[in-house]
This record gives C-alpha cells, sequence and structure tokens, in this order.
C-alpha cells in the first residue's frame, strides 16, 4: 500500500470520527450510517482517480460526482435515471430539502428525529468536509489545515444543544484529528530512511525518535492548556475558579449555562412534535394549583423577548421567607408538591409552583433564584430527578389588585422590566386601548382583554413563533398565534403601557388527573405573562384562549373572556367573578411572585441585578485599559531609569581630558564596571527606540557600523547624527576599551534620537510606540518562548530518565544510555 493511499484511507476514517459529535443531536444512527455510506464511495473515488494518476482536478471531480451520486440515491426525487443518475426534478428537491431544514431546526428539540432535510444536510456535510479534508492532508500534505473543515462539524452541538453535551463524542472527534497527525507525520518521518541518533548509534524500532517525542512534548501541553484552560476561566460551566469561589454551593450562582438556553424555541420545538412525551410527574395536596413554572424570560431588545443568567445560592442553604411585599390583606396557605422528571426534560432548570419555602432531596450543585423564582444548576440536568417542596399561595382579589399604587418612575423594577424598543403600531395599540385607565390593573385587564375570539384572536400552532418588534406588529396583525405569541405580545404591549411585565414558562395541568396527581407532557408546555404589582408581586395573566389549551387555568381577576356569559350579564372586564374552570376559589392563580428582594419600593438591595451588572462592566473595562496600559508603562518606566543611568554615566572631568565635543566619564568612586553599565544601558535604550518606530536594527552590527547606517539612511537631522556617534563612540569604549570611557551627556543625546524619529515617523507608527511599543513586546516574545524551551527541555529530561527503566529496555536486555 503507498503512501497516498494509506493517508487517505486515513483522512476518511478521521472525517467519521470528527462527525461523532453529531450524536448528539440526531435521536437515531441513521445518520452515521449515511454517512458512513458517502465517506466511503467518496474516498474510493478519490483511490481510484489517483491510481489512474489522474491529475488534481480530476480527482476533485470524481469524489464530487461520487457524492452527487450517493445522495441521489440516498434521497430519491423519483425522476432519477436508473435510480442514481440526477435529474433537474434531482437538483429541485435536494434545494426543497435544504429550504425545508430551516423550519425543522426551528421547529425540532435536540435530539431531534431523522427528519429527511435535517438528514440531508448532515450527510451532504460530511461529505464535503470530507472531500476537503482528503485534498488538504494527500494532495497538499497539509493535514493540520484538515482541522479546520473537521471543526466545522465539531461544533455544530455545542452551537444547537441547549444542555450540556456528553465529552465522549468530542474525545472521539479529537482522536480522529490527532490520528491523522500521527499519520502524516510517521510518513514524513520514514522517508528519511534508517534513524540514528545524535551519537551516531542505530536506533531501535520501538524506541521513540528525538522528533516524535518533541512533538508528544507539545502535544501533551497543548492539550493541557486546552483542557486546564477553560476549566480555570470564571463564569464557565463547572469551572475551577467556579468550584473554589462556592458557585453550586456557597457562590452568588452567576455563570454561563442556564441564560443560553432558548426557551421560546424548546416550547415551540416540543409543541409541534407529533409524538406525546411524558415530561413531569407532579403530586400536590393543594386542590387547584396553578402552574408548575421553571423559567423566566424578563430581557427584551431588538430580537424579542430573551432569557438572563440566574442568580442565588444553594437549595441546600434553605430558602428565603416569602411575603416580605404583600401588603395588607394579602393571605396565603402552604402546601406541599412532589415532582418526578423523566429523561425527556433534560435542562438545567427544575420546575416547582411558585413561592417554594424549602426543598428536599436536591443536592447542592442546584440554586435558588429568589426573584425570577426559579430553581437552576450550571453542572447538572434535570433529567431523571425527584425532589419535594413546600410551597405558599397568596391570596388576593381584583379590587386589591385596583388599589395597587403605581411604582414610581425611578423604581429599579420599573425602569428595567418596562422598557421595550420602540415600535409604533404597538404604541399605537396601547395607547388606544389604555385610554382613560387610571390604574395599573385597570390598564392591564385593558390590554389583557384586547386578546378575545370577539378580537379575532385565534390559536394556531402554523405560525412562526419570534417574539421581535416585527413579530409582536405580524401577530397583532394577523390574531393567530400560540402560546409564546400571546404571552410575549402581552408582555410587550403591558411593558409598553409602563408597567412591568415579563414571560413565564412551565407547565398547565393537563387533562392527565388522578386525583391530586399531574402527569405533564410535552403538550402542556406553556408560556403566559407575568405583571408587578407594588404591594403583591408578579401576578399570572394568562392571555392564550383557555379553550386552545389542555389544563389552562383562569383566576377572578383575569377571567376566561372568551366564555359565554353568565345569567348576570355584567361587564365582562374588570369585576371578573369568573372563578374559571378550576373551581378553586383561592389558590388558582396565586400572583406568582411576593417574594423578593428588589421589589420593595425602599430598600432594594438584591433588586433584579440591574444595579449589578454596570458596576461589573466597568471593573471588567477598567482591567482591559490596565492591561492593554500595562505596555506603555513598562517602557516608560524602562526608559527613565536608563535615562537616569546614562546621566549618570555623562559626569564629565576636565575638558582637556577628552576630544573635542567628547567628555571624559569620571569612573573613580563608582567603580569602572558600574561606569560601563550605565553606557550599556544608553546603548539598549537607542537599540529599543529605534525598534519601537520601525528602524531596522541589525544584531550582528557593531557599534559604529550601527551607528554609520544610522547616520547615513535613518537619522533626518544632523543634531541626531552627532548624538548617535557620541552614543556610538561611548559603547565602543565601553566593549572594548581598557581605559576611561568616553562618554558625554548621553541622556541629551538619547533625547535628540528620539525627538528626531518622532518627526520621521507617520501617526500610526507614533501610537505604536507609545501605547504597544514594540520593543517590549518582542522582549517578552523571547522570554516566552525560552520560557517555553526551559519548560520543554524539563519534559525532555523527565522523559529520558524514565527511559532508562523502559521494560522493553530492561526486557531486551539492553544497557540503559
Amino acid at each position: 500500500m503507498n503512501s497516498r493511499l494509506k493517508m487517505g484511507l486515513v483522512a476518511a476514517a478521521a472525517t467519521l470520527l470528527s462527525a461523532a459529535p453529531l450524536s448528539a443531536i440526531f435521536d437515531t444512527w441513521t445518520w452515521l450510517l449515511q454517512s458512513v455510506i458517502v465517506v466511503t464511495l467518496v474516498a474510493g473515488a478519490a483511490a481510484l482517480t489517483r491510481s489512474l494518476r489522474a491529475p488534481v482536478w480530476v480527482q476533485l471531480l470524481g469524489m464530487s460526482a461520487a457524492l452527487l451520486i450517493t445522495l441521489t440515491w440516498m434521497f430519491p426525487s423519483g425522476g432519477e435515471l436508473l435510480y442514481l443518475l440526477p435529474t433537474p426534478a434531482t437538483f429541485a428537491y435536494f434545494g426543497q430539502l435544504i429550504s425545508g431544514s430551516v423550519p425543522d431546526m426551528q421547529h425540532y428539540m435536540v435530539p431531534v428525529p431523522d427528519s429527511n432535510p435535517l438528514l440531508f444536510i448532515s450527510v451532504l456535510g460530511v461529505g464535503a468536509v470530507m472531500m476537503v479534508v482528503d485534498m488538504l492532508t494527500v494532495v497538499l500534505r497539509r493535514p493540520a489545515l484538515a482541522g479546520l473543515p473537521m471543526l466545522a462539524i465539531y461544533s455544530v452541538p455545542v452551537a444547537v444543544h441547549t444542555g450540556s453535551v456528553s465529552p465522549v463524542p468530542f474525545v472521539i472527534g479529537a482522536t480522529g484529528f490527532l490520528w491523522l497527525l500521527v499519520a502524516d507525520n510517521v510518513d514524513r518521518v520514514r522517508r528519511f530512511g534508517r534513524r540514528f541518533t545524535e551519537d551516531g548509534r542505530d536506533v531501535d524500532i520501538w524506541e521513540p525518535s528525538p522528533l516524535a517525542a518533541t512533538g508528544r512534548r507539545l502535544a501533551v501541553v497543548g492539550i493541557a492548556v486546552a483542557v486546564l484552560l477553560p476549566i480555570a476561566v470564571p463564569g464557565m460551566t463547572g469551572g475551577l475558579l467556579d468550584n473554589l469561589t462556592g458557585v453550586g454551593g456557597q457562590g452568588d450562582g452567576r455563570g454561563g449555562g442556564v441564560g443560553r438556553v432558548n426557551l421560546f424555541a424548546s416550547l415551540s420545538g416540543q409543541l409541534r412534535q407529533s409524538a406525546t412525551r411524558t415530561l413531569v410527574k407532579v403530586t400536590t395536596n393543594e386542590q387547584d394549583p396553578f402552574y408548575l413554572r421553571f423559567a423566566v424570560a424578563d430581557e427584551i431588545g431588538e430580537n424579542g423577548f430573551g432569557a438572563r443568567n440566574p442568580s442565588g445560592q444553594s437549595v441546600a442553604r434553605g430558602l428565603p421567607e416569602p411575603g416580605a411585599l404583600w401588603g395588607p390583606g394579602v393571605s396565603h396557605e402552604q402546601f406541599r408538591a412532589e415532582v418526578e422528571i423523566t429523561s425527556d426534560f433534560n435542562m438545567p432548570l427544575l420546575p416547582v409552583y411558585n413561592e417554594p419555602v424549602r426543598v428536599a432531596n436536591l443536592g447542592s450543585n442546584w440554586l435558588y433564584d429568589p426573584w425570577l423564582q426559579v430553581i437552576f444548576s450550571q453542572r447538572e440536568q434535570s433529567k431523571g430527578e425527584k425532589y419535594s417542596f413546600d410551597y405558599v399561595r397568596p391570596r388576593y382579589t381584583p379590587e386589591m389588585l385596583e388599589k395597587s399604587p403605581a411604582l414610581p418612575a425611578n423604581h429599579p423594577t420599573r425602569q428595567q422590566f418596562t422598557a421595550v424598543p420602540q415600535v409604533r403600531e404597538v404604541e399605537e395599540l396601547v395607547a388606544r386601548l389604555t385610554q382613560g385607565k387610571q390604574s395599573d390593573y385597570q390598564r392591564v385587564r385593558a390590554i389583557y382583554d384586547y386578546f378575545s375570539h370577539s378580537n379575532g384572536f385565534t390559536y394556531s400552532l402554523r405560525t412562526e413563533g419570534g417574539t421581535s418588534g416585527p413579530d409582536i406588529v405580524n401577530f397583532l396583525t394577523n390574531k393567530s398565534g400560540f402560546c409564546q405569541q400571546y404571552a410575549a405580545a402581552m408582555a410587550w404591549l403591558v411593558r409598553a403601557a409602563g408597567v412591568p411585565a415579563r414571560v413565564a414558562f412551565g407547565f398547565t395541568n393537563g387533562s392527565s388527573r388522578s386525583g391530586n396527581s399531574y402527569t405533564l407532557t410535552n403538550l402542556n408546555l406553556h408560556a403566559w405573562t407575568e405583571v408587578y404589582f407594588n404591594g403583591i408581586g408578579w401576578v399570572p395573566f394568562d392571555a392564550t384562549p383557555a379553550t386552545s389549551v389542555p389544563g389552562s387555568i383562569r383566576s377572578d381577576w383575569a377571567p376566561d373572556i372568551d366564555a359565554p356569559a353568565p345569567a348576570t350579564p355584567s361587564a365582562p372586564t374588570t369585576e371578573a367573578p369568573d372563578v374559571a374552570p378550576t373551581g378553586g376559589p383561592d389558590g388558582r392563580d396565586r400572583r406568582d411572585e411576593g417574594l423578593e428582594s428588589g421589589v420593595t419600593d425602599s430598600q432594594d438591595p438584591a433588586a433584579p441585578g440591574t444595579p449589578r451588572w454596570p458596576r461589573w462592566s466597568i471593573a471588567a473595562i477598567i482591567a482591559l485599559l490596565a492591561l492593554l496600559a500595562v505596555p506603555s508603562l513598562r517602557r516608560v518606566a524602562l526608559r527613565r531609569r536608563r535615562q537616569a543611568r546614562a546621566a549618570a554615566a555623562a559626569v564629565a572631568t576636565a575638558p582637556d581630558a577628552a576630544p573635542p565635543g567628547v567628555a571624559a566619564v569620571m569612573v573613580g568612586d563608582r567603580g569602572e564596571q558600574h561606569a560601563r553599565d550605565h553606557v550599556h544601558a544608553a546603548w539598549d535604550e537607542l537599540i529599543d527606540t529605534l525598534i519601537d518606530f520601525r528602524v531596522r536594527v541589525e544584531p550582528s552590527e557593531t557599534p559604529r557600523a550601527t551607528i554609520e547606517r544610522l547616520a547615513a539612511e535613518e537619522l533626518p537631522t544632523a543634531a541626531a547624527v552627532d548624538a548617535a556617534r557620541l552614543l556610538g563612540r561611548a559603547e565602543e569604549r565601553a566593549r572594548y576599551a581598557r581605559g576611561p570611557l568616553p562618554g558625554g551627556q548621553l541622556g541629551e543625546a538619547l533625547w535628540d534620537i528620539r525627538h528626531a524619529l518622532i518627526g520621521a515617523a507617520d501617526r500610526r507608527t507614533r501610537m505604536m510606540a507609545v501605547l504597544l511599543p514594540p520593543s517590549v513586546l518582542l522582549r517578552w516574545r523571547r522570554q516566552g518562548g525560552q520560557a517555553a524551551t526551559r519548560l520543554l527541555a524539563g519534559i525532555g529530561r523527565v522523559g529520558d530518565s524514565l527511559l532508562r527503566w523502559s521494560p522493553r529496555r530492561l526486557l531486551t536486555g539492553r544497557s540503559a544510555r
């Protein structure tokens, strides 16, 4: 087997291994079987064309033809010739598959089923990567560059997966890339013939070559840095610094991961799935509980609502007492619930009822955010968790909401949760709906009542699920959508009316109930709006049509506005005695918050995080500026120290002791060596100044040659030339002379040269010389290279020491070197 055929086979195997992370996306292994077929046929076409000694473009054409024929066979349109040869209908069908992959990405939640559009783009991507890897490895002999297309496959699961991804597929993919590099290097080394050590001794076949040993050391260092650096970075899931600072047990719980979950995409994907899957089983002693919730989206931008990273402390340390914000008349009752989560609900969030006061059977990695009222983790997923908790259900009436005073305009809760992008259509609608309304509750009810059948609103899953400004306008115009659009639209309108609002995610009570136990499926996932009332907290409003949502709950302050009017045809909006289809007049719609630090009017110490993140941002900016200023400060300090030493070297003796224009340096008290060091410092400052201003420096030149070249080519003024010659003479005598060192005003000479170079340089060069001096950066690079060399040499010495006791060497009876 020749080397080109061997490298082609290794490239094919490495491509398949690099595709291993796709297993985290698909629910079955169909993609793997199809990928193996595609890679095998493409690699076979490449080997066949090379065996015929075809030019490179023919090899590429052969691989492309193999990929096209394979895709035609796997994804037929019905109009192919002989079932294999593509026709225009085939390409039109391929285009439909590519365009159809976009809605599938939006609708499905990972792991996805075997959808033809998603399988097509996956197999097409793997085949295209195979072609690029083969060309880079076999034709161009640049296997390291093959890591770039392999990385494209490697990074897909991280980009689309909302939870943690198993590291095993990524290790498999990395193994494929390392195999490719090792195979190429072995092939290159073998071309040198027999191997010998530096002393001429023949190296046994089992002994590693010095070149391979160095490569292994570099690989070990690189992998160690790649693995340990992300672990040590604070804010990354499971980071070492997170452990040290106590996130998950003692810290504040801030970090990445939870905020990256696309709640709207996950919700729409689950609701659109045809199969019904059980996600949660919950048992509670409350007769008619409100929705079980697990997440909140309270940030809004041009792209719509989004979830921020929650913060809090471990549930093992206890939960804060609820009810700190409840005003007079808000009563409450305590209940208990037990939850069991199946493997199909896998998120870094746990569903609970509002106002939990105690949680049992959860590890310290689960944290509680009292403002969002969610339980989350930066290290674990909800799959398979079983836990119980006590919670409090507050009781309040529409009259209490009506009397709730509006928050002051400068209150942080109002400032943060009423901010929305400016959308003219929304503002006009809100102004029309809230005209003449006196209280927050009246304004909220006017907006809530607007989402009714009488106003043309209907429920439909066959709509796009965006929550940006244009998406909200489309929904308000078409008046057709599902729960996430109703919830986001109402929250947007309520915010535009000046009342704090957010979107909550959870489960309705569903239709499968046995006593006080509920079985909740993916079809019971739901989104609703929560509105903040002063002295009460977050109160839920579900604007989605109740008849379209299984297990929907309505309350006396947010009744079913589409229900038939009762015998008393009174006003259906404000009074709302419609006690709802769930019967229980009490807890059904407890105002979902109560709790909280930060929502009080006066002391607001832990209020939502708004006063917290700007300080961190400012600190980060200051730290970044300080870091960028380090090279400049280092250069200034170095220049001042050298100029001070140059001034010390310029202590003149009598004028007749030196040639005209040159003073002799006194060396009596300070000593001759001390004076030489001062002159060397002045010369080093000259060299660094030249480097800073992009003047060519030749390390092999003598001081005299350097000065003459500068005088002839670089220095623009006569004063600079005289100063340079003064420095050159002083450095020559400091290096080679035995007698006193002729010097002069070396500090002034350095300033003359620097001033001349500043005048001759362009603006960019001057700025770089001040902000990022090239001389400092060059010195740091050299020091870093020397440190790395010393480290690798030390590792090599340890390896050589271990080699002395190699079992193979001992078994063969060879003496250790």
